[in-house]
């Protein structure tokens, strides 16, 4: 069929009132989760006509960023399955986007992710605490990296200095099985390395000219057999900030921060496939949001 998306609609929705005597309010609830799905598709360039998998799972995940509830959720992914099912019957797609798609009731519960002020709030307690103004520089940078980023803890604590060198706008991080991406700095997170950056070369010039030390590869140096800030003492120190801001440390943890930015990210309007790709995730499944 050619026609636009609300000829779809208004084709489905006398389909099933004549066919399966559909309740008035429940065309009316049809028709607006179809309307719904048909504008959030057309925002990012697509239709009925055009939709993907993927396009449909990340229309989704955008519900549930925007707060919907599971039953709302999954009432939205009926409807469309009943269209896409309807379209396929009538020689208007060759194929069934939503078929495969498993509904909210049935997938694996997601962590509770922070709000923005929280998040916001964590950051500025990162630069309030700490035994001096280099530690309180320090845990800034990581707070500001990892919320700007969404790097996993042993991406963030093991990098090396050399990407930070020169303001980059962009830093290559070294995920699991030793892939490599480029993820973007917003200023704040730029402004805080480069203040990091200042404090940490010059306490390493000043270790070199009193005791000889050899100059570190890492850009949260540490004592310790790892030679860099671990995940256990990033873990700490994150719950330490949490109680300075007022947040529950129990409702803290570095994975609620990578959640956080991922869900703040995708309710702002970017790109489900670009943020799948700045989380170094290989399959868009895993991009649970």
């Amino acid at each position: 069929m050619g026609g636009s998306d609300p000829g779809w609609i208004s084709a489905f929705l006398d389909a099933i009132a004549a066919e399966n005597a559909a309740a008035r309010n429940t065309l009316l609830a049809y028709g607006r989760d179809l309307r719904d799905a048909s504008a959030w598709l057309a925002r990012h360039g697509r239709d009925f006509a055009t939709a993907r998998q993927g396009d449909i799972e990340a229309y989704l995940i955008a519900c549930e960023a925007a707060g919907l509830s599971a039953p709302t959720r999954a009432r939205r992914l009926s409807a469309l399955r009943q269209l896409f099912r309807f379209a396929r019957e009538e020689g208007w797609r060759s194929d069934d986007p939503a078929l495969r798609i498993a509904g909210p009731g049935r997938a694996r519960r997601l962590p509770h992710s922070l709000t923005e002020a929280e998040a916001l709030a964590l950051i500025e307690a990162a630069g309030r605490s700490g035994r001096g103004a280099a530690e309180r520089l320090r845990n800034r940078c990581l707070l500001e990296l990892l919320y700007a980023t969404g790097m996993r803890v042993s991406e963030l604590v093991g990098l090396p200095v050399a990407v930070a060198r020169g303001d980059p706008a962009m830093i290559l991080v070294r995920g699991k099985g030793g892939k490599e991406r480029l993820v973007p700095l917003n200023a704040p997170a730029r402004a805080a390395l480069a203040a990091w950056l200042t404090e940490r070369d010059a306490a390493e010039d000043r270790a070199r000219a009193e005791t000889g030390a050899a100059p570190s590869r890492f850009l949260f140096p540490a004592r310790g057999r790892e030679g860099h800030l671990t995940r256990q003492a990033f873990h700490a120190l994150l719950k330490t900030l949490a109680a300075a801001a007022g947040i529950d440390p129990a409702k803290v943890a570095p994975h609620r921060l990578r959640h956080a930015f991922a869900t703040h990210l995708l309710a702002g309007g970017a790109d489900l496939r670009a943020i799948q790709t700045m989380l170094g995730h290989a399959d868009l499944a895993t991009t649970e949001i």
